[in-house]
């Protein structure tokens, strides 16, 4: 379904979710390689931004060329980005935090001069961690109990996979927050730090992004929010009814991201 009062022409430039959108797992959802080569001729610009704050920037770049898709550093934002925007807003010398995540956060938070500790921590960090135990859930949960600030990657609180949905980030902030009585600080999406860094690194205006994602509550509700245009794929976690029970209503809902640009593009 396409809502004819978008006018692309207006349109300069993409945002793109990942998970559920351009992959699920290892799977690709439809011939990328074929899709990008008509985002570029039309001379659209792109940003990957996801919520998925497992993998470094690099290894995005990696999976998207293993698909035939080229791009590059800039184009590429994670909820880690968003993480480390926002400590560095609070604490612009780093310092020591308690991160449960995966490489992608825990290197993005390096770089910007923010180790691991459990002394003295300024802030607990908690996204998606395949490896998490009992003891970093209870380390966390002393340390926000004390005072120590709770941030979250994203509240995504499932992650679509070839097999189905299985546990997000979200499901372990759920845990923590059941533990705690505490609601963290979310610096990814539906928050609009991503959005933001998308739009300098952009340099256009909310009104031309069209943003496309998976997910109403989070890639949706964000670009609503700073004034973007959307597109809601069915291809992740979203069915139909869901969709269009989602208000306000997206521009646009496609079954997939291929179906999405052969449309707006014909």
């Amino acid at each position: 379904m396409t809502d004819s009062t978008i006018s692309m022409q207006s349109i300069q430039a993409l945002i793109l979710d990942m998970d559920g959108v351009l992959w699920r797992g290892s799977e690709p959802i439809g011939d990328l390689h074929s899709i990008f080569q008509k985002i570029n001729d039309s001379g659209l610009k792109v940003i990957f931004a996801t919520n998925n704050a497992t993998r470094t920037i690099q290894q995005y770049i990696d999976v998207l060329a293993s698909f035939g898709v080229h791009a590059e550093y800039w184009q590429v934002i994670n909820s880690a980005i968003a993480v480390t925007y926002y400590l560095c807003q609070q604490y612009p010398h780093g310092g020591p935090i308690y991160m449960i995540g995966e490489q992608g956060l825990i290197e993005a938070c390096h770089d910007h001069g923010f180790y691991q500790s459990e002394t003295d921590a300024l802030a607990v960090i908690a996204g998606m961690d395949r490896q998490l135990t009992y003891d970093k859930l209870k380390t966390a949960t002393l340390l926000i109990r004390s005072g120590v600030q709770f941030i979250g990657t994203n509240p995504d609180v499932t992650f679509p996979t070839p097999y189905g949905l299985v546990p997000g980030a979200g499901s372990i902030l759920a845990a923590i927050s059941a533990a705690t009585d505490v609601k963290p600080q979310i610096a990814g999406k539906p928050e609009l730090i991503m959005y933001q860094i998308a739009l300098d690194r952009l340099t256009i205006r909310p009104e031309n992004l069209l943003v496309v994602g998976d997910r109403p509550e989070t890639d949706i509700a964000g670009a609503q929010k700073i004034g973007c245009r959307t597109a809601l794929v069915l291809s992740g976690v979203t069915n139909r009814e869901q969709a269009a029970a989602w208000q306000p209503s997206p521009d646009i809902i496609e079954a997939s991201l291929e179906s999405l640009i052969n449309s707006i593009l014909a």
